[in-house]
């Protein structure tokens, strides 16, 4: 008898990278997740919801969740516009304009927080322009909005930005030769392409915003049932040493955050299985 036939993978090093990917893995993810869950069980689930089920804890859930959600479809909208612009058109400050979008990345968070609010703040400069129309920015909901959109515009833009050099000229030209308005080339050429890609950097921002912390107190003003947001419960929980309240906010914020992302995600299935249809 022969010898048996060894199947060997055409990646060198792939068990030992595998190993060390998911051993990373565990110790960055699954294992403050599963201590996350496991301070929860010990809690009970009478006490995660006994301490969910608040006004203050619910309005400060909603308001992150909101917010998160407006600012990444802003971002969906603008960084897919900008990553466009960046890439098909040549302008004087071009190279400026592309640099100042990795700022976010840069910036320490509370760094950008002063920052906007000093911009926003009623004496800030942006502020004065506001309130001149009766508009105030800082310390309402209005600043948490910009503060989110700051923080995850460059996910949506770096995500979009490779996918956009990679649709060649042509493929608009071909459409347009083919009697295509402007219009229809975009809705069913260029945008089921960059769909797969959009709906990334969406989760992405979004994931972001939901867990923003640093750059949203300063300009919050931290409002109980107005301004509020769950990250900063959680914050007050531990300086409290209420361990198991932190834990259960934590869960909640977990569970809707999974269910979010698991929507998007069920959606870019559904939308490169209707690209590869097409």
């Amino acid at each position: 008898m022969g010898k048996p036939l060894i199947h060997r993978s055409p990646m060198p090093g792939l068990g030992l990278s595998m190993g060390i990917t998911l051993t990373m893995l565990s110790l960055v993810v699954l294992l403050p997740i599963g201590a996350l869950l496991l301070k929860g069980a010990s809690y009970g689930l009478a006490g995660i919801w006994e301490t969910v089920n608040r006004d203050r804890v619910w309005a400060a859930l909603f308001l992150s969740f909101h917010l998160s959600l407006l600012a990444a479809l802003f971002n969906l909208v603008f960084g897919l516009l900008l990553a466009w612009v960046l890439v098909r058109y040549r302008f004087p400050g071009r190279r400026i304009l592309d640099a100042a979008v990795d700022l976010p990345f840069a910036l320490p968070t509370a760094v950008a927080g002063i920052s906007l609010t000093a911009l926003y703040a009623p004496n800030g400069f942006f502020g004065q322009i506001a309130a001149e129309i009766g508009w105030k920015i800082a310390y309402t909901q209005w600043g948490i909005f910009i503060a989110l959109v700051f923080v995850g515009l460059p996910f949506v833009t770096r995500t979009v930005q490779p996918v956009v050099e990679e649709i060649e000229r042509e493929v608009e030209e071909a459409s347009a030769s083919l009697g295509a308005s402007r219009l229809h080339t975009i809705r069913h050429v260029i945008l089921p392409m960059l769909s797969p890609a959009a709906l990334t950097g969406f989760a992405l921002a979004l994931a972001r915003a939901v867990g923003e912390y640093g750059s949203v107190i300063f300009i919050a003003g931290n409002i109980p049932l107005v301004t509020e947001i769950a990250p900063l419960l959680i914050i007050i929980q531990l300086e409290e040493f209420n361990y198991d309240a932190a834990a259960a906010i934590g869960i909640a914020m977990l569970l809707i955050s999974f269910a979010m992302l698991l929507a998007i995600n069920l959606i870019q299935v559904w939308s490169r299985r209707r690209i590869g249809y097409v």
